[in-house]
């Protein structure tokens, strides 16, 4: 998903990308379905999504939320209602970008991102919004691709292909530091684990929450 225009002008690269994530993410979701399970369990509440994309998550929230999601790509919105119908989630988009969330001051019970933070324009400002949203004692629920660790191959390769992977993949960067960027922006408290998948490039992941 990609956050660098509002609003977002339509376009053939974010149709193709909308199509190819709706086509194409099912290998992923059966990667990390259990990490998922156990990273939104406790969800309840006012419930808002940075780049919910397809809809891929909307299987694990509760009964009885309040669903908002920030999605500025346009072609995304069919197939996130046609995902929220099969999943039984009422659902209100808002076309807008993560660094301006819909919501006010302490509103949120929980803020979702999942493979999303790689591809804000400004990490740092999009972690200050969901700051500000979550009430005290909220949740920010995340599921992320990292950098590989400092000095490995794999870094070298991220850092290398970072100019071009950034204009076929919707502004992603495969080797944004995203963990320390969110142990940096004031939470009460982060905890996160680290693992890898067989995804060549984007491997590197993170998958925790931070409490407000």
């Amino acid at each position: 998903m990609s956050f660098n225009e509002a609003p977002i002008k339509a376009g053939f690269g974010k149709r193709v990308h909308a199509w190819l994530l709706a086509r194409c993410g099912a290998r992923y979701e059966r990667l990390v379905a259990e990490r998922k399970r156990a990273l939104f369990a406790n969800l309840s509440g006012d419930i808002l999504e940075i780049g919910p994309g397809a809809g891929p998550n909307l299987v694990y929230y509760p009964s009885g939320c309040r669903w908002i999601g920030v999605e500025p790509n346009l072609f995304m919105h069919p197939y996130l209602r046609q995902a929220a119908v099969r999943a039984g989630v009422a659902i209100d988009i808002r076309t807008i970008v993560a660094e301006k969330l819909p919501a006010e001051n302490q509103s949120m019970d929980a803020v979702v991102s999942t493979l999303v933070l790689c591809s804000v324009r400004d990490l740092e400002t999009v972690l200050r919004e969901i700051r500000r949203v979550l009430k005290p004692g909220g949740r920010f629920v995340f599921l992320e691709h990292v950098a590989a660790p400092a000095g490995t191959r794999l870094r070298r390769v991220q850092r290398l292909i970072c100019p071009v992977w950034k204009r076929v993949a919707d502004g992603c960067h495969p080797d944004r530091e995203t963990g320390p960027a969110i142990e940096r922006a004031g939470f009460a408290r982060v905890q996160y684990d680290s693992f890898r998948l067989p995804l060549g490039p984007v491997s590197t992941q993170i998958a925790g929450w931070a409490i407000k």
